[in-house]
This record gives C-alpha cells, sequence and structure tokens, in this order.
C-alpha cells in the first residue's frame, strides 16, 4: 500500500506521455491489466486487517477508477487529433468551381420532326400513327401497287411472311385513316419505316413524314402553296427556289417530284447537288381515285392530295450532314454539336 501513490503517479506519466493507440493501451494492461502493478495490490489486501481492508480497497479502486477515466481521455484526444489529421489531408476547398456538367440534347431527326409537326399543326393539320408491321393490303394494295411493282420485291422489303412486311412507307397510316374517319380529312403521318438498303445516304430503318388531305374543294394549287411555305419554313429561307417535276407514284395522279435550290451552293452546282444545282426533297401530287375507292370514299365528290418526304433527307441538308450513319451511332461528339 505504500507503492500506490508511487504507481499511480508512474501511470499518470506514462499516460501522458504515450503518443499512439497501442502504446496507450500497453500503459493500461502494465497497471491496470489483470497482472497489472495495481491489480496486484489488490491481491495482497488478504495480509491486512480486517479493519484495515475496506480503506484500503477504496483507496486502490479509486486509484484505478482515476486511471481508467485519464486513459480514456487521452484515447479520445488521440481519435479527435486523428480526424482532425485526416480532415486536413483531405479537405475539400469547396470555393472552387465545380466540374462542368454537360447538358443532353435533342436528336437531330427527333428535333426536324418537331418542327415539321410544328409547321403543319399551325395549318390545321393532325397527327395520325398506325403499326409498322403491316398487311400487304394496306402497304401495297389499297396504295394501287400492282402485284408485279419493284417496291414489292424482296430486295426491297422486309418480309415477315407472304402476306406481312415492316412497311415500307407511312403510307399505310394514310389508308387507315380514310377506313375510319369521313372527308375532310387532313393529316399528316410521321414514323419510322424499313426498307433493304445501307450506304451513305440510305438505312434499313429510317424516317418518313407524309400528309393527306381529302375534301371537297381542294387544288393542286393549294398543294403547291403549302409545300413552298413548308419548306421556306424548314430552311428558313424565304428566297429558297422550289420547284416540281412531272413524275409517276401509283397512288397519286397527276404526280411530282419536289426539288429545291441546293442549300450548299445556292444553285451554282457543286457536289452536293451533282452541280445541278437542284435538291430532289420529296414527292406529291392529286391522290389516285382508286385509292379513294379501295378506302369508299366517294371519288365522284372528294378528291385530294398527298405528300411524303424522308425525315432524314431534309436533316442532312438543314444541318449540313454528310452521313446518314452519324444519325444511328450514338457519337456523343456528333450529337453534342446540336445543344
Amino acid at each position: 500500500m505504500d507503492n500506490l501513490e508511487q504507481l499511480a503517479d508512474q501511470a499518470r506519466s506514462a499516460i501522458a506521455a504515450a503518443d499512439n493507440a497501442q502504446s496507450l493501451d500497453g500503459v493500461r494492461v502494465d497497471f491496470l491489466g489483470k497482472k497489472g502493478q495495481i491489480t496486484e495490490l489488490l491481491k495482497g489486501l488478504g495480509k491486512l486487517s480486517a479493519e484495515e481492508r475496506p480503506a484500503a480497497g477504496a483507496r486502490i479502486n479509486a486509484v484505478k477508477q482515476d486511471l481508467f477515466g485519464l486513459i480514456t481521455e487521452r484515447k479520445n484526444a488521440m481519435d479527435a487529433e486523428a480526424v482532425s489529421a485526416q480532415l486536413a489531408e483531405q479537405t475539400i476547398d469547396v470555393t472552387l468551381s465545380g466540374r462542368n456538367v454537360e447538358g443532353g440534347s435533342i436528336h437531330p431527326i427527333t428535333r426536324s420532326i418537331e418542327r415539321m409537326e410544328d409547321f403543319f399543326g399551325s395549318i390545321g393539320f393532325a397527327v395520325a400513327e398506325g403499326p409498322e408491321i403491316e398487311d400487304d393490303y394496306h402497304n401495297f394494295e389499297a396504295l394501287n401497287f400492282p402485284p408485279n411493282h419493284p417496291a414489292r420485291a424482296m430486295q426491297d422489303t422486309f418480309y415477315i411472311d407472304e402476306a406481312t412486311v415492316l412497311r415500307t412507307h407511312t403510307s399505310p397510316v394514310q389508308v387507315r385513316t380514310m377506313e375510319t374517319q369521313e372527308p375532310p380529312i387532313k393529316v399528316i403521318c410521321p414514323g419510322r419505316v424499313y426498307r433493304c438498303d445501307s450506304d451513305l445516304t440510305h438505312s434499313p430503318m429510317f424516317h418518313q413524314l407524309e400528309g393527306l388531305l381529302v375534301d371537297d374543294s381542294s387544288t393542286l394549287a393549294d398543294l403547291k402553296g403549302t409545300i413552298e411555305d413548308f419548306l421556306h419554313a424548314f430552311f428558313e429561307r424565304d428566297d429558297l427556289a422550289v420547284r416540281f417535276r412531272p413524275s409517276f407514284f401509283p397512288f397519286t395522279e397527276p404526280s411530282a417530284e419536289v426539288d429545291v435550290q441546293c442549300v450548299a451552293c445556292g444553285g451554282k452546282g457543286c457536289r452536293v447537288c451533282s452541280h445541278t444545282g437542284w435538291l430532289e426533297v420529296m414527292g406529291c401530287g392529286t391522290v389516285n381515285p382508286k385509292v379513294l375507292e379501295y378506302s369508299n370514299i366517294d371519288s365522284e365528290k372528294y378528291s385530294g392530295w398527298a405528300f411524303g418526304m424522308g425525315v432524314e433527307r431534309l436533316a442532312m441538308l438543314r444541318y449540313n450532314i454528310n452521313d446518314l450513319r452519324l444519325n444511328f451511332d450514338n457519337d456523343l461528339r456528333y450529337l453534342g454539336q446540336f445543344a
């Protein structure tokens, strides 16, 4: 018992001198462990008289509790120093500029379709949709394609079976609209179409937008004016020259191809327009009376006109895209240009 205060002072000095958790735990074991120096004092209480034991035991336990408190306090201080050192090493300067987050952009094809829908919607055309897997009747027969027409050939059309195809144009949507609606009809039909073709300017899957108007007073002059206004709005050029050339389509009669002045050279002639100064952009014409009759519309009372264009074709001209396949590569460098 004479050594208690001396051991306590030694333990306090060792606790204060400990510079890491391992050495601090060593001090605890050396003085307060099962075989620690102060713990050994408790084993000597049996040598004291019965009157001395309670006071001696209380003194030893008080020293032990004091030392345990100092050890805990020192350990907490070490932990706080370690956390402070880690925070100082891994500090973040919140005043620095953050990382730039690149925003997404609307795909040029989607953007083009939206521009087309906005224009035709502003002059009263509704948007109509239909299935991409079509039967032969709606895709060919009801549009006046004869059985031996080249468009029915396997090299042009994806056949699912003898009577079912992936639609080659959105014209079947026009047929389905005429079958279910009474004139007057005024719709556009945007959507995906499929043909066996793939190169710089063709894709096996691409987009078309076709339009149909059927009423009892439609004229080719209306068609011509509508298309010219659309092309001027789409390319944002009121001075853009537009011309109509006679052509042939099974579902329109008479028919025409529509050309615009080359947007690359302004009509002077270049590689883009094959040095002609003109670019073909769509087909159009008066709806063939046979097509109206297939849909049970009185061709003596009603007439109409229709047009169709490739969305990728117009998008490539508007945005100066030189390879159709860029639209389907998902290259962020390409898509980022349209943000």
